[in-house]
């Protein structure tokens, strides 16, 4: 494809993902906001939870399909739902509703960032893929720097509802970008669609998530029903894995796994996404329900995290187009994603928000170097015909890794902030966490009370970052493990494999045409 072929079709692909990116962003900033009209704050987890849960179990289906289908009409199917899903949660009336509406938000978005990355792999090659993916990078750094602030702004001015309302125009408008500039060769080829491995993979996260969620507040770690939620995770992940041994064109690639790059990477994701959301979603948390700020100035206070994360991954994007190397980022962003967490798990009430916005800013530099190189890398040792499949499998284990860090701080927080009031004498006063399940209902109690519960909240938070210092020091040593693969090499090997496979491909007959046709 020309140069300008290959602008066209990106910036096809950009627009969905710019919907997707800036609803992450807006929604993690006036989520306080809405489950405080919707429901309580210890329903904060579940909001997100869902979103994550349908978007990370999908995107390994799309990606797959896509490989077989072609991206640009799986992107206009993915697209479509995402709006359906933005739709019904404009007009969701209570906190189930809601919640079931985000689930079908996040199926659409699971293909949006995924198909992205498998675009730019069709149409790129290997060296200069780290330059086009600092252009993902950029669309989520657009959306990090307006997400916040236009989720505050909205929430503050016309109500919650609007930011997801306001995706339905924008939606159409993407559609209509992306029939008319997505038009790039596929491969037609008899298609095996691997629905019983599709459903395994919802069906094998979803205990674990419940056990998360419930295990920290409703039961207990060790209650029978938690217990039988780990078990029947532990059980489906073991039938996954036998399924997808023996599917003929799995959604989840075991062969894959054999390559040490993508083992290894793949594992990174899932950790490092475990610490990557927790910035993203508890610090606006902090500056709402302890520092008292609207959702419009704490929107503001997020800023600087996401310059550093926009900064950061189109930093990493350039630099491995310019040496064909990647490793250095991981572990970089690694080790500052630990040495911010630490602070943050001390601090309280009495902290500076300044202070805050500062570790924000180090915060968001360590996820941006997180984010982009581990899919560029593996995207580099795998066959052209599995692109898709890796892209979405990388992209699978980083938002699993959000999907259970969300689950399991969010019962942290709630169960440590219950233990909190009930030390310093709060529940005696009729305080207790469900009570407190509003951003306004805290802002409206009297002074002593407040101070108190204000405290105990800084104080779960606290206990959250702190918890996870150990993923990034996981993270690390995964970073470290990884083997170091030059980009320029990578080429080179995916050029030998297309040459090997062009013979065969012959003879099946596979006839390659336009998907514009």
């Amino acid at each position: 494809m020309s140069k300008r072929q290959i602008n066209r079709a990106i910036i096809g692909v950009m627009t969905g993902l710019l919907l997707s990116a800036l609803d992450q962003t807006v929604v993690s900033t006036a989520l306080p906001s809405i489950v405080s009209d919707v429901g309580g704050l210890e329903n904060l987890a579940w909001v997100i939870t869902a979103y994550l849960l349908t978007s990370m179990a999908s995107t390994p289906v799309w990606g797959k399909v896509s490989d077989q289908f072609g991206r640009r009409s799986v992107f206009i199917v993915a697209t479509s739902v995402f709006i359906v899903g933005s739709a019904l949660c404009g007009i969701a009336q209570e906190i189930a509703q809601l919640i079931a509406a985000r689930a079908v938000q996040g199926l659409g978005a699971g293909a949006l960032y995924a198909l992205a990355l498998a675009v730019i792999a069709d149409v790129v090659p290997v060296r200069e893929r780290g330059r086009y993916q600092g252009m993902v990078a950029g669309v989520f750094g657009i959306a990090t720097l307006a997400g916040p602030l236009v989720g505050g702004g909205l929430v503050d001015a016309i109500g919650w509802r609007w930011i997801f309302l306001i995706n339905v125009p924008l939606g159409l408008l993407s559609l209509l970008v992306t029939v008319s500039a997505l038009k790039i060769p596929t491969e037609r080829r008899s298609h095996s669609v691997d629905y019983l491995g599709a459903t395994l993979v919802i069906a094998a996260t979803t205990p674990l998530l419940l056990y998360l969620s419930w295990a920290g507040s409703e039961h207990g770690w060790t209650d029978p029903l938690s217990l039988g939620l780990l078990a029947a995770s532990l059980v489906l992940s073991v039938a996954l894995v036998v399924v997808e041994r023996r599917a003929a064109e799995p959604v989840m690639p075991i062969p894959l796994f054999r390559l040490r790059l993508f083992a290894l990477g793949s594992v990174y994701s899932l950790v490092a996404g475990m610490a990557l959301f927790t910035g993203i979603i508890f610090l606006p948390v902090f500056f709402q329900a302890v520092k008292g700020m609207s959702a419009f100035t704490a929107g503001l206070a997020m800023v600087p995290t996401m310059i550093g994360v926009g900064f950061a991954s189109i930093y990493a994007g350039n630099r491995m187009s310019a040496t064909g190397r990647f490793r250095v980022f991981p572990v970089l962003g690694a080790a500052l994603l630990g040495l911010t967490l630490l602070p943050l798990g001390f601090i309280s009430a009495d902290t500076p928000s300044w202070l805050v916005i500062v570790l924000g800013v180090v915060f968001g530099i360590g996820a941006g170097f997180s984010l982009q190189p581990i899919i560029t890398a593996v995207q580099g040792v795998v066959p052209q015909t599995d692109i898709g499949a890796a892209t979405a499998a990388v992209s699978f284990f980083q938002r699993l890794g959000s999907a259970i860090g969300v689950a399991l701080l969010g019962a942290i927080l709630n169960s440590r902030f219950a233990d909190l009031l009930s030390e310093k004498g709060a529940v005696s006063s009729g305080l207790d966490e469900k009570s407190l399940g509003s951003i306004d209902a805290i802002r409206d109690l009297p002074g002593a009370q407040r101070d108190i519960v204000v405290g105990a909240y800084g104080e779960a938070l606290a206990a959250v970052f702190l918890t996870v210092v150990v993923f990034a020091v996981l993270a690390l040593v995964l970073g470290l493990l990884m083997p170091e693969t030059s980009l320029r090499e990578a080429t080179e090997e995916s050029t030998e494999e297309s040459t090997e496979a062009s013979p065969e491909q012959a003879a099946d007959g596979k006839e390659k045409v336009s998907e514009e046709e």
